[in-house]
């Protein structure tokens, strides 16, 4: 699938610029096709063929898209290696994928015989993305060519760009995230010019939004929030920006308000996961603020949406269960992994763990992941919801929240915060009669511990394992 969209590609693109790397090196499609097949021939001399997993440990940036290219050419099962892992990590995802050849420089490019073109099987594994591992120890979602197939449709309705009107636009994510691997044919299909950090920087990032002119911004919110934190963030032009994307999840209400105003742009708050295939519900850009402000909005066309029991049993609208999503750009199976499968994918329903309620607007609003929720004196509280609340304190920068034992209530909560910028830290007297009127009495903090800096995983993601294991270790 990946092979024939980019051979389409440069036929309708030809000397349009594809990539543009950090230090200025711009690639055309017609060059990106071309490179990809030297490669995928340098790779066919090695042994490797179809159905062959081929881990790319490489940076993000053009030598990672043509290793991906050129092993998709030739039906060879593409996954990413995080260069953020340590090498503990890195060892452990690569035992998991169990690949032929581990692409650890850039792929020679040399002239060799094209291998044969396979037919196309909307069946075949295309890539294996690996999750972020918040919540334990990285899985390998699954993608085939149907579900690459069923995600281009989702975003571009099937339609191909025009040649000359590439817009630019900025990869946010490393490239072995769910957000590029699966979503590259759709970028080529429309034409796009895509800028690649080898790293993302909020100041890089920034300077590439302004310099190009890009009527986008996508990303994360940690990520919004880190452009938004430079000192010199007005200094520069982003007069051209007409939308903010950001997926992964809830952002806080402060933050948004934030992004809206400096950026002048419309806002849309995108929630999916790396088994979702980075697809799922949004709220539109003209959406009130009860919806932009507090949800994650409603699935998209073609996206069934249910809240369960623990039982399987849909729940009323209101009552917090877990979110099952059902769609086809949801991942096959967990590699090599056949319990993870069957715990996660039950009669064609993808259940994600996270914990949310359908509100009286039809909106999802999350309350967390289920191994998150704590029981404070016999009630279950969800971290997500109680975070969301003390975002938006003047005072609070980022804040988590996590349980901390208590011998009469069980568990109580502790706000992690990282202070505001230039801000006095807040009190956690102060915290509470913040948020007393937004929140029932046992979900509010019962301790806080100020911190400079958030625990992040290589995905962007907060760490609470990290910050439970010190939350132990001061306890």
């Amino acid at each position: 699938m990946i092979g024939g969209v980019v051979r389409e590609a440069a036929r309708r693109f030809r000397d349009d610029v594809a990539l543009v790397s950090s230090d200025g090196e711009e690639v055309t499609y017609l060059d990106l096709y071309h490179r990809s097949e030297a490669a995928a021939g340098w790779l066919f001399e090695q042994g490797v063929g179809e159905g062959d997993v081929v881990a790319i440990a490489l940076p993000s940036g053009i030598d990672y898209v043509i290793a991906y290219l050129a092993a998709a050419r030739i039906g060879a099962i593409t996954t990413g290696i995080n260069p953020r892992f340590g090498p503990d990590e890195r060892a452990r995802v690569i035992e998991r994928a169990g690949p032929k050849l581990v692409v650890e420089a850039p792929i020679p490019e040399r002239s060799a015989d094209r291998p044969p073109r396979l037919p196309l099987d909307p069946y075949r594994v295309a890539t294996i993305v690996f999750t972020s591992g918040t919540t334990g120890e990285p899985k390998g979602a699954v993608f085939r060519n149907r579900e690459l197939a069923a995600i281009t449709m989702f975003d571009s309705g099937g339609n191909w760009g025009t040649k000359g009107e590439g817009r630019p636009m900025l990869s946010s994510t490393e490239m072995c995230h769910v957000g590029f691997m699966t979503k590259l044919p759709w970028y080529l299909r429309t034409a796009a010019r895509i800028h690649l950090l080898r790293k993302w920087r909020a100041s890089d990032a920034l300077r590439t939004i302004s310099e190009q002119k890009m009527a986008s911004v996508g990303g994360i919110g940690a990520q919004i929030a880190l452009m938004l934190r430079l000192p010199n963030f007005d200094d520069y032009d982003v007069s051209s920006v007409k939308a903010i994307i950001v997926g992964g999840g809830p952002s806080p209400a402060a933050l948004i308000e934030e992004a809206r105003r400096r950026f002048g742009a419309a806002y849309s708050v995108r929630y999916s996961s790396t088994e979702s295939g980075g697809v799922g519900t949004l709220t539109a850009f003209d959406a009130p603020d009860e919806e932009t402000l507090y949800t994650v909005g409603r699935p998209r066309e073609g996206i069934d949406l249910v809240i369960r029991d623990d039982a399987g049993n849909p729940v009323p609208d209101g009552e917090v269960g877990e979110v099952t999503l059902r769609s086809p750009a949801m991942m096959a199976s967990y590699w090599r992994d056949p319990d993870a499968t069957a715990a996660a994918l039950r009669d064609g329903w993808l259940y994600t763990q996270d914990l949310g309620s359908i509100d009286e607007r039809g909106c999802l609003r999350l309350a967390g992941r289920s191994k998150e929720m704590f029981i404070r004196g016999g009630y279950n509280v969800y971290p997500l919801e109680v975070e969301a609340v003390l975002a938006g304190h003047p005072k609070v920068g980022h804040v988590a929240v996590i349980p901390r034992p208590d011998d009469v209530m069980g568990e109580i909560g502790v706000a992690v915060v990282v202070p505001r910028e230039g801000s006095d830290p807040p009190s956690l007297d102060e915290l509470r009669a913040f948020a007393a009127d937004k929140l029932a009495p046992f979900k509010l903090p019962e301790a806080l511990r100020l911190t400079d800096e958030l625990p992040y995983t290589a995905m962007q993601k907060i760490d609470r394992r990290k910050l439970q294991q010190d939350e132990e270790a001061l306890t």
